[in-house]
């Protein structure tokens, strides 16, 4: 089964590459006061990529820190204090 995984992981790379090196033309990205950066397409599409992982998973970080907070806030209103489970 190992094998299998790994020569998926092969495969998807190689797919991933290939398209990379077919679109590594560069592309303009035209910003505010006429700021001009010239890349490759594959780089702006993979910084386009991680820009997207990491506001999916900034996003819920976020939501959890704010419950936690909020779930102690009300702990210490009824005053429950944290059991061993909880730490």
């Amino acid at each position: 089964m190992k094998i299998f995984v790994w020569l998926v992981r092969l495969a998807v790379f190689v797919a991933i590459f290939g398209l990379a090196i077919k679109n590594s033309g560069p592309v303009d990205l035209r910003f505010y006061l006429d700021n001009v950066w010239q890349a490759p397409l594959s780089v702006v599409i993979l910084l386009a990529f991680a820009a997207g992982i990491a506001a999916g998973l900034l996003v819920p970080a976020f939501m959890l820190a704010r419950q936690a907070h909020e779930l102690r806030r009300l702990r210490k209103r009824v005053g429950v204090t944290e059991t061993e489970e909880d730490k």
